[in-house]
């Protein structure tokens, strides 16, 4: 029997040249009430790019660009009017996220370890909480990007994160800055103070202007870690890795005893030993590079 596939193929290529986009900008200018250094600027996207520099002015400056794409005039109308910038102003802090059906963003009442993600007000997504609280589960009827611009005065902090499609870009800011990224890379340029930055599958890139007298953190689970310092870093040094290497051209490093940490785990104590512990020069903040399968570079600017 002869078979013929040419009327199935067309179907396929038909129905994807029927697919419908629509891009628009979006425009927004923020001044906060209460001017303080604490001032804090929190972008939490989820699809699409986050950009963040320093300018002069003192406005909170927004450009985003929304893009949806959907195989019907329908479900475009309705991307269109479903996907929303979100905004919430704290008087000292201003935090933009996205507003949609299957998206629940709001402020959380979790006990967090540390200080890293006490910095954007215990707000984040929950996404068991979507629906309208039932419990079925919500599938968008199109696709969505959301790139965020933003223009902030140079000592705002800092905290930003976006999960598929999307790179971050941090520069040229004097505040602290916190980076989060699952599928995509994140490059903080110029920084003077501590940094906590994580991705999943990306490049970690970051360049200082002046060397932090705080802690700072960098991780990535399937990608590099490239740092560089101003010339005369001193610090302590972490690395742990899997099947990653570390280098750098930064002498002299010398090794500092194990460290254990002790910490509460249900009824009993957890104990984690770090052996992998360093003395760049006489020492100082600690900086602490965690990879899984990527190479970490550690470097100086020269003279």
């Amino acid at each position: 029997m002869k078979r013929i596939f040419l009327p199935f193929i067309g179907i396929l290529f038909t129905g994807t040249l029927m697919a419908q986009t629509h891009t628009e900008k979006i425009s927004r200018e923020f001044t906060l009430e209460k001017k303080s250094p604490d001032n804090a600027l929190i972008v939490a996207n989820i699809n699409g790019d986050v950009k963040v520099m320093s300018y002069e002015g003192e406005k909170i400056v927004i450009e985003v660009t929304k893009s949806i794409r959907a195989k019907t005039d329908a479900r475009l109308e309705k991307g269109k009017s479903e996907i929303q910038l979100g905004v919430i102003d704290r008087a000292d802090t201003l935090i933009l996220f996205v507003e949609g059906p299957c998206i629940s963003f709001a402020k959380t009442h979790r006990k967090n370890k540390g200080d890293r993600w006490s910095r954007n007000g215990n707000y984040s997504y929950d996404w068991n909480d979507c629906c309208n609280n039932d419990n079925r589960s919500c599938r968008e009827e199109y696709d969505y990007t959301m790139d965020f611009v933003v223009k902030v005065p140079a000592a705002f902090n800092i905290s930003v994160s976006t999960v598929n499609d999307g790179d971050i870009l941090v520069e040229n800011v004097k505040g602290s800055v916190v980076a989060n990224n699952i599928n995509g890379s994140i490059k903080l340029t110029n920084l003077v103070r501590e940094a906590d930055a994580s991705t999943i599958n990306g490049d970690l890139d970051i360049t200082y202007t002046k060397n932090p007298d705080k802690d700072c953190r960098f991780y990535s689970l399937n990608g590099d870690i490239n740092a560089l310092f101003q010339k005369g870093l001193t610090a302590n040094l972490s690395f742990e890795s899997f099947n990653g290497d570390f280098y750098t051209d930064i002498q002299p490093i010398e090794g500092l005893p194990v460290k254990v940490e002790e910490t509460k785990a249900g009824d009993g104590i957890k104990y984690k030993v770090n052996g992998n512990r360093y003395k760049i020069r006489t020492g100082g903040a600690l900086l602490d590079f965690e990879t899984f399968n990527g190479d970490v570079f550690l470097k100086e600017k020269a003279n």
